[in-house]
């Protein structure tokens, strides 16, 4: 596994809420079982991978949330090599974001601050200071809103 797939892993799961649509792939039986089958999963319990997306998002800048239960992740040896390994989504999820911590790369994931948004993202910058998830849209609404807000002020 690379580090690419690890970061889409976990984004696509915790982006499986979409606060800005109000959807979530969930709620769909139908929507969740091809979201695990694109990605060769199996699912678990729906109120433990409900408890790991909202213990994962709360822990890259989302609302508060409790932590999650304890997830079966594993040491395998594979062709002499060790990896973690899981038995359902919610492992699979937090065998990636561990991975991901270890090479200090978890930082990166963060919520856009645009309230009507939330979706979470991975800041590729070099310095990591990226806020939005997109420039072309929540950052440019902001910008135009603040914009409005000092010219609104100086008249």
């Amino acid at each position: 596994m690379t580090t690419d797939h690890d970061v889409e892993l976990v984004l696509d799961f915790l982006n499986t809420l979409d606060l800005d649509r109000g959807t979530d792939v969930l709620d769909d039986p139908l929507a969740w079982r091809a979201w695990l089958a694109h990605r060769a999963l199996t699912s678990g319990p729906p109120t433990h991978v409900r408890a790991v997306r909202a213990g994962l998002r709360a822990a890259v800048g989302g609302p508060p949330a409790p932590p999650p239960p304890p997830v079966g992740v594993r040491v395998e040896l594979v062709a002499g090599i060790p990896r973690l390994a899981a038995d359902d989504v919610t492992g699979a999820v937090l065998a990636a974001a561990s991975r991901l911590a270890v090479l200090d790369e978890w930082e990166r994931f963060k919520v856009c601050p645009a309230d009507d948004c939330r979706w979470v993202f991975f800041d590729r910058s070099r310095n990591r200071s990226r806020t939005w998830c997109s420039m072309r849209v929540c950052g440019n609404r902001e910008k135009a809103r603040a914009w409005r807000e000092r010219a609104k002020a100086s008249l």
